[in-house]
C-alpha cells in the first residue's frame, strides 16, 4: 500500500515537473482574472467553463508566437476592449476602439454603417453612414464573427456580437482591409488605409461670437496636456459657451488629467465618480467616490461635451464627470463602453504582460459607466456634429 501511495505521489510530481512554461503561464493567467477581474458575474462569464475549453489547447503550444495568438483567443472570452496583452504579432487585431474606425450594426440581418471615425480610413476612403456592408475581405460577415465570439456559450448576447463586429471590421496588423457594399443597387468594394492618431495634444477654434471649441486629441494619459488644456482655456473665457469634444479619444487616460481638466469648471469640491472593488478573501466590497477640486480660474460659462463612439475609458470618465457635477451637457452616441479601471500583471514564465479591469466604476447616480447615455443622444458622429452648430 505504501510502495502505491508513492508511485502515485512520483507520477503525479513527475506530471506537474512536466507542465510547459505556456501551460503554467496560462493557468496564472486564468487564475488572475479569475481572482481580480471585475465583471465575471456581471457579464455572466463561465470562466471555469472557459479553463475546461483551453486548459487541453495549452498543452500543445510549442513557441510563444503561439502561445500569443493562444491569449489573444482566451481574452475574446471577455467580449471587451479593456482587456488586452501588452505585445502582439503582426497577425494581431487592431485593439478596439483605438484601432478601429467604423462602427456597424447588424439590423434585421443586414450589416449598416452606423458611424464613422471623421478623418480616418473608412471615412476617407468613400464609405458613408447608412450603406450596407455585404463582404468583409471578400468574405460573409457571419462566418467571420465565429472568430471573436466567447467559446464559453452558444447563446451569444447582443454585446458579444456588437464585439465581434467592432474586432472583425477594425481588421489585423498584416491584411489590407477590403470592404465591400451596396451602392446603387450593385455591389462596391472600398479599400481604406488605416491611419494614426494626430500627434497634436488638442485643437481650438471659435465657432461663432459667442461658442469657443476645444478637441483633445487622444491625450487624456498624458499630464503635458493639464498645461496645454489650461493655456487654451485661459483664452477663451470671453466665451460664453465652450465645447469640449472628447470624440477622438479611443485609448483612455489616467485621473489625474481628468481631475485637472474638470477641476477648471467647478468652485467647490464635488464627486465625479464611483469605484467598487472586490476583495474575494474577504468577501467584502470596498468602495469609494472619487473628487473633483477646485483648480486655477474657473470657466463659469456654459459647457458642452461632445461624446462618441470613439469615447473610450478615461474620456467616458469624464463625460459622466461633468453629467454627474451637473456643469456640462452631454452631446453624443453611446460611448465605447469600456468597462472599469484596469490594472496590469505579468506572466512568471514569458514575461508577456497584460491588463484588464480591476474595478467597478459608475456614475455618481449609480449608472454603470458603460451604461451611460447622453443626455442630448445623437445617431453617430454627423449629427453630433449638426447640435454643435445649433450653440449660439
Amino acid at each position: 500500500m505504501t510502495k502505491l501511495i508513492l508511485l502515485i505521489l512520483f507520477f503525479a510530481g513527475n506530471t506537474v515537473f512536466a507542465q510547459t512554461k505556456y501551460q503554467k503561464d496560462f493557468i496564472e493567467f486564468w487564475t488572475y482574472i479569475d481572482n481580480h477581474y471585475a465583471y465575471l458575474e456581471q457579464q455572466n462569464i463561465d470562466w471555469r467553463k472557459v479553463k475546461e475549453i483551453y486548459e487541453p489547447q495549452a498543452e500543445k503550444i510549442t513557441d510563444e508566437h503561439e502561445f500569443i495568438q493562444f491569449l489573444e483567443k482566451v481574452l475574446n472570452e471577455l467580449h471587451n476592449g479593456h482587456s488586452s496583452l501588452n505585445t502582439n504579432l503582426n497577425s494581431s487585431n487592431r485593439l478596439i476602439p483605438s484601432g478601429s474606425d467604423l462602427y456597424i450594426e447588424k439590423i434585421n440581418n443586414k450589416y449598416l454603417i452606423k458611424d464613422l471615425r471623421k478623418g480616418f480610413g473608412t471615412d476617407l476612403s468613400g464609405l458613408k453612414i447608412g450603406m450596407e456592408v455585404t463582404l468583409y475581405n471578400g468574405k460573409p460577415i457571419e462566418v467571420q464573427l465565429e472568430k471573436f465570439l466567447p467559446k464559453f456559450t452558444d447563446k451569444a448576447n447582443q454585446k458579444m456580437y456588437q464585439y465581434a463586429l467592432d474586432m472583425l471590421f477594425a481588421g489585423t496588423h498584416d491584411t489590407k482591409r477590403e470592404i465591400t457594399v451596396i451602392e446603387n443597387g450593385k455591389e462596391k468594394t472600398y479599400f481604406p488605409i488605416t491611419y494614426g492618431n494626430r500627434d497634436e495634444l488638442l485643437f481650438t477654434k471659435v465657432l461663432n461670437r459667442n461658442t469657443a471649441y476645444i478637441k483633445i486629441n487622444n491625450s487624456l494619459g498624458n499630464n503635458n496636456l493639464i498645461a496645454e488644456f489650461d493655456k487654451a482655456l485661459d483664452s477663451l473665457f470671453q466665451y460664453k459657451n465652450l465645447i469640449i469634444d472628447l470624440t477622438e479619444t479611443p485609448g483612455g487616460g489616467n485621473t489625474t488629467v481628468a481631475r485637472a481638466i474638470m477641476g477648471r469648471f467647478t468652485n467647490k469640491l464635488l464627486p465625479y465618480q464611483i469605484h467598487e472593488f472586490d476583495e474575494n478573501q474577504y468577501q467584502t466590497k470596498r468602495h469609494w467616490v472619487e473628487y473633483v477640486t477646485p483648480r486655477k480660474e474657473i470657466y463659469k460659462g456654459n459647457v458642452f461635451v461632445l461624446v462618441g463612439h470613439w469615447t473610450g475609458s478615461m474620456g467616458e470618465g469624464i463625460a459622466i464627470g461633468f453629467d454627474g457635477m451637473k456643469r456640462a451637457k452631454i452631446i453624443g452616441t453611446q460611448m465605447a463602453g469600456l468597462i472599469g479601471a484596469i490594472s496590469n500583471f505579468q506572466l512568471r514564465e514569458t514575461k508577456i504582460g497584460f491588463q484588464f479591469p480591476t474595478e467597478r466604476l459608475y456614475h455618481i447616480n449609480g449608472t454603470p459607466r458603460e451604461n451611460f447615455v447622453p443626455e442630448i443622444l445623437t445617431k453617430n458622429s454627423e449629427e453630433t456634429i449638426q447640435k454643435t452648430k445649433e450653440i449660439e
